[in-house]
């Protein structure tokens, strides 16, 4: 296991879903049902989604040649940049539980659904695709998503007023624009992506 990419997974993952859509549903399930469920669901969804995400990484990583990995992740994380660069995070919304399922089947489902091919399971993919570690980026991309959630559980209203979601965003932007540039000058240098990662941790 690699500390410094596990680093760099949870610092991109916690800075991209900060003030976006998955913490705003958590904060709107913990306001409908008991705490509890919402955390055990929310985290149990996260991981299973967080698995796929790195197993389709490390399948890319080991089939694909290495030169389309890295374009393909490069371009992904400046997109993913653009994307979080432009957003006010005025434009989440929130979505509500269904009557009449559990706190905890309500809360694995629709965060599963809600983030299911979203930006930071997208991110995931890139960097276990990227790297070939497999398990420093699960370990840290669900690390971050589980803190995430519990920020929105517990502090999220109060949190969100008093730090702009569009610093938040701004922020995300440049770290995805990074991890962008250092796929890209793997690929144009032949630079061991995981060795600049480390440098960088």
């Amino acid at each position: 296991m690699d500390f410094s990419i596990l680093l760099s997974a949870f610092s991109l993952i916690f800075l991209a879903e900060m003030g976006d859509k998955s913490q705003i549903l958590v904060m709107t399930l913990a306001h409908r049902y008991p705490i509890a469920p919402v955390i055990a669901g929310t985290f149990g969804a996260f991981v299973l989604l967080n698995l796929l995400a790195v197993w389709v990484g490390l399948s890319l990583f080991q089939w694909l040649p290495q030169e389309v990995v890295l374009a393909a992740a490069g371009g992904l994380f400046l997109f993913f940049g653009y994307r979080s660069w432009r957003t006010t995070g005025d434009d989440d919304e929130e979505t509500e539980g269904k009557r009449g399922m559990g706190a905890l089947v309500a809360s694995f489902t629709l965060i599963f659904v809600a983030e299911l091919g979203d930006k930071t399971q997208l991110a995931l993919i890139a960097l276990a695709a990227g790297t070939g570690e497999v398990w420093s980026v699960f370990i840290g991309g669900t690390l971050a998503l589980w803190a995430v959630s519990l920020i929105g559980i517990l502090f999220g209203a109060t949190l969100l007023r008093r730090v702009p979601r569009v610093l938040v965003h701004r922020l995300a932007a440049l770290l995805f624009v990074t991890f962008g540039i250092l796929a890209l000058a793997q690929l144009v240098f032949d630079v061991d992506l995981k060795s600049l990662l480390n440098q960088k941790g």
